[in-house]
């Protein structure tokens, strides 16, 4: 079972809030959120196989978005969590839409940053970029410039290196396995485009999110249960570039029934 950290709120009666990091990530990056909604909130923290302390947990099984998104139902199984608010950035955006998907029964609402629901030019092509080079150059080093190419400005440089100081935490047999995941995600990113499903979502994106914004855009507009918060002069990791705001629309979503 997935390596997983339980914060529970002096509250008899506190919901769950269930949080996805991204690839390459762990469960740390949420260090702001922790510090805010423990308060409020039952947490349960997770690192998914490969990365974190789950470094070496789960790794021979089959990788597809439907068996690393199955990991997280099984933490929530092991602690008798039958429904849960489930909060993800980046890669964990899709990941807890599959989950959407599969399990809607087990979701309140969903909050998702730095969505990824498509992909433009620029993405494609470091996608390209990755594929061919993962078997010859170091993955840190195209994991560094996908992390410059994503998150290119001098306010996004904090986000920039608690990413990459992340990622040294994975190995590249590990890498190349999430990497070959990417060969599903444009059919199954249309797929999201398509099915609006019946959770409450909250997309909170920054306004400088370029490789992923436009893609939001479209889809609150025909998504009823969907809508977008955007922070301004903020990038794709909006939980760490802009915390405070971050938490307060989070926490405001939430709060409404």
């Amino acid at each position: 079972m997935l390596f997983y950290k339980k914060y529970l709120s002096k509250k008899n009666d506190s919901k769950w809030l269930t949080f996805i990091h991204g690839a390459g990530g762990s469960s740390s990056i949420w260090f702001h959120q922790v510090r805010f909604f423990r308060k409020y909130f039952n947490l349960i923290l997770i690192d998914l196989r490969g990365h974190g302390k789950s470094k070496n947990i789960n790794i021979n099984k089959e990788y597809s978005f439907d068996s690393v998104s199955n990991d997280i139902i099984e933490v929530l199984d092991n602690e008798k969590i039958d429904k849960t608010h489930f909060i993800g950035i980046s890669l964990g955006s899709i990941l807890i839409r599959k989950i959407a998907e599969n399990h809607p029964n087990r979701m309140n609402k969903m909050v998702l940053g730095g969505a990824i629901l498509g992909l433009n030019l620029q993405s494609r092509f470091l996608m390209f970029f990755g594929k061919i080079t993962q078997s010859i150059l170091p993955f840190m080093w195209i994991y560094k410039f996908f992390s410059l190419v994503i998150m290119p400005y001098r306010n996004h440089e904090n986000a920039r290196k608690i990413f990459i100081k992340e990622a040294k935490k994975l190995t590249q047999e590990e890498f190349k396995r999430w990497y070959k995941l990417t060969s599903d995600i444009i059919p199954l990113l249309k797929t999201y485009r398509k099915v609006d499903v019946k959770v409450p979502t909250l997309y909170i994106m920054g306004g400088q999110d370029y490789m992923f914004l436009s893609f939001v855009k479209k889809i609150v507009r025909i998504h009823k249960n969907s809508r977008l918060l955007t922070i301004s002069k903020c990038g794709h990791v909006v939980n760490i570039e802009e915390p405070q705001k971050f938490n307060k629309e989070l926490f405001k979503f939430l709060a409404k029934d």
